[in-house]
């Protein structure tokens, strides 16, 4: 999306606003269209979430909170990105220089170290299924 749809945004707080906008527009086109969408983006403001959850009809949106340290985030950075944050060499960066509100109530939590992807995957794949597992599957 980024390097297409909305290639003409930064990372200010407007445009990221924005960012969540667009892709939320488009994947309300798609599912419009009958097909099933997964968005994965950076999401870093409650608004712009519940923004995206009311284009939705209960039971087409799950917001999925893979909630991963910073510090791991840093530390699995391919790209050096946060290292040049924290350099200040890229403004507006989330997490660094620009803040993320953690989900309140996000529809599932997934910690995102500890255990290997696939295993991850199995709650995501019972929410999908409306067969949500006890919360102490799910860490």
């Amino acid at each position: 999306m980024r390097c297409g749809l909305n290639r003409d945004l930064g990372f200010t707080d407007a445009d990221r606003i924005e960012n969540v906008r667009r892709v939320a527009e488009v994947a309300r086109l798609i599912v419009d269209a009958g097909l099933f969408v997964l968005v994965s983006c950076i999401s870093p403001y409650s608004a712009g979430r519940e923004f995206a959850r009311s284009l939705f009809v209960p039971g087409e949106f799950f917001e999925v909170f893979v909630d991963t340290p910073l510090e791991e985030c840093e530390r699995r950075d391919p790209k050096g990105l946060y290292a040049r944050a924290r350099a200040g060499q890229i403004l507006d960066f989330t997490g660094i220089s620009s803040p993320y509100e953690k989900p309140v109530a996000p529809d599932l939590r997934i910690e995102a170290i500890g255990s290997r992807p696939e295993v991850l995957l199995i709650p995501l794949l019972a929410l999908l299924r409306n067969d949500r597992l006890p919360k102490e599957d799910l860490a």
